[in-house]
């Protein structure tokens, strides 16, 4: 289970405002790489009991990690989303969409943080004051927070894509690269939610389907 002992050394060092950052969506073949920030307060002691329901988004259920964002939301200081569509993956690389999605939802947070950590990614530059963690989703509350809010939006986005683009399942794999995925992209073309420049999706070709999904989560 996660902790307080990263946010409680930031704390000693004298940031109060200590954010946890994540994303989800690195991996699929479709649709925003997503990226959420979540600032708890500092005076959690570590056992709240709602703390409980908060740990890796991948430890927890589908039904666990939406009883868990409606938790969050309600106990956290500021929690923020930011996404990379699949036009910005394409252009950026999914490393630096990734990062520039993390970056704005830092700013996107109603108070500005002043410690981040992130759950491990190589970054070169970050305009706050920051560590990168290592499995941070599972040793920081603060990460494992993001990591559900991010999964939770995304999934989401994903669902009303499925309204969107009929056929592709996109609402069973959430734009994942399973084999049903691919052989119905095979037979439908990419859309426009697909990362063109994944080697899958290249693979598939076609004119494929257009269109937009919006709305947040």
């Amino acid at each position: 289970m996660p902790g307080l002992e990263l946010e409680r050394l930031a704390h000693l060092r004298g940031s109060t405002l200590v954010a946890g950052v994540d994303e989800a969506g690195r991996g699929p073949l479709a649709g925003p790489v997503m990226a959420a920030a979540v600032i708890f307060p500092a005076e959690l002691s570590g056992a709240e009991p709602w703390l409980a329901a908060i740990d890796d988004s991948k430890r927890l259920s589908e039904k666990r990690r939406e009883e868990a964002l409606e938790i969050i939301r309600r106990h956290a200081l500021a929690v923020a989303v930011a996404q990379q569509d699949a036009d910005d993956i394409d252009a950026l690389g999914i490393l630096p969409a990734t990062i520039q999605a993390m970056t704005n939802a830092l700013h996107s947070l109603r108070v500005e943080p002043e410690y981040v950590l992130f759950d491990y990614l190589p970054l070169k530059a970050c305009p706050f004051p920051h560590q990168t963690v290592v499995k941070g989703d599972s040793i920081s509350y603060s990460i494992a927070a993001a990591s559900i809010v991010a999964k939770v939006t995304r999934d989401r986005w994903m669902q009303r894509a499925e309204r969107q683009y009929p056929g592709y399942g996109f609402a069973r794999h959430k734009g994942y690269p399973t084999r049903k995925h691919i052989e119905r992209m095979q037979v439908l073309g990419p859309c426009s939610i697909h990362r063109r420049s994944f080697g899958p999706v290249r693979a598939c070709g076609g004119a494929g389907v257009s269109g937009g999904v919006g709305g947040s989560a």
